[in-house]
């Protein structure tokens, strides 16, 4: 009760920066219960206690936003005010990551072997299936890996849209799964570069470290703000359709308004997966 009494979906709407912080909290109280409590389990475990934090929240959001729906707003105003639900999910995601890899740059190797075992393999995997695709000489040219990363992302898409539809919230669960997965990510980046530096501690070193964690997070930013952008926004359109069917009957002019809504939701969700495979396979490889 004392987490999520922290902030409720309009003092968040109000000040989403400060999501920013909340996430960040709800992700190391996670982690560091994940390790006291269930150490040998703590990769799956703390992925569930900061869904456990954040579920409050998301539930209320999701009503909060389904009553818009049944104002007298036209629909330019209420994709408006989706967007300052959207932009403070945005923010509470951005902490879940980055409290990931911070724990997973400063933490000893034998915490981040246990605590991000099941991440690392998921990662490897990744890679290795990419690898291997490549290898057979299907995915050498950037369409074919294109084709391949958006109808992935598609696939976590409609698992965000069935979960927020069967379960209400679900979609927290995959949306901080991933958080954690790509907070690993860029941890080893980061730790990785870091374990290169050589030379006494002083303003090169400092330089070199600001360097490394900068090329870190932009590295995965470029594509994966769009991205992740998408999957909340297809998770908020299943949750309010999901509430609306609670609430409402089907034939009522109000539910019609709802669909129309999440259908607008979901086209946008759409775009912007578009956007970020676009991002990942013509801009990222350039870049890093």
């Amino acid at each position: 009760m004392v987490l999520e009494s922290l902030v409720n979906p309009f003092k968040a709407e109000k000040n989403p920066k400060r999501m920013f912080f909340i996430g960040f909290l709800y992700s190391s109280v996670a982690i560091l219960l994940s390790l006291w409590i269930f150490s040998q389990h703590a990769s799956l475990v703390m992925v569930f206690f900061t869904v456990m934090a954040v579920a409050p929240l998301m539930y209320n959001t999701i009503k909060y936003e389904e009553k818009k729906d049944l104002s007298n707003l036209p629909e330019k105003a209420l994709l408006k005010e989706h967007a300052k639900a959207l932009s403070f999910f945005m923010y509470l995601f951005l902490g879940v990551t980055l409290s990931c890899a911070a724990w997973y740059v400063f933490a000893p190797s034998s915490v981040v072997q246990n605590l991000f075992s099941v991440q690392t393999r998921t990662i490897v995997e990744i890679n290795s299936g990419a690898i291997k695709f490549g290898s057979t000489g299907f995915v050498m040219h950037s369409l074919n890996a294109f084709s391949r990363i958006f109808f992935n992302n598609l696939k976590v898409l409609i698992f965000c849209i069935l979960f927020s539809f069967i379960y209400g919230l679900g979609a927290i669960f995959i949306l901080t799964w991933n958080g954690s997965v790509i907070g690993v990510a860029i941890g080893n980046f980061i730790r990785s570069g870091i374990s290169r530096i050589e030379g006494p501690f002083g303003l090169n070193t400092l330089s070199s470290y600001f360097h490394v964690i900068s090329v870190g997070l932009f590295r995965y930013a470029i594509h994966g703000i769009p991205e992740i952008l998408a999957y909340f926004t297809a998770g908020l359109a299943g949750g309010i359709i999901s509430v609306a069917v609670i609430r409402h009957d089907f034939a009522t002019r109000k539910f019609e308004k709802i669909i129309l809504d999440s259908s607008d939701l979901l086209l946008i969700s759409f775009g912007l997966l578009l956007l970020a495979a676009i991002l990942e396979v013509f801009v990222t490889p350039y870049l890093f």
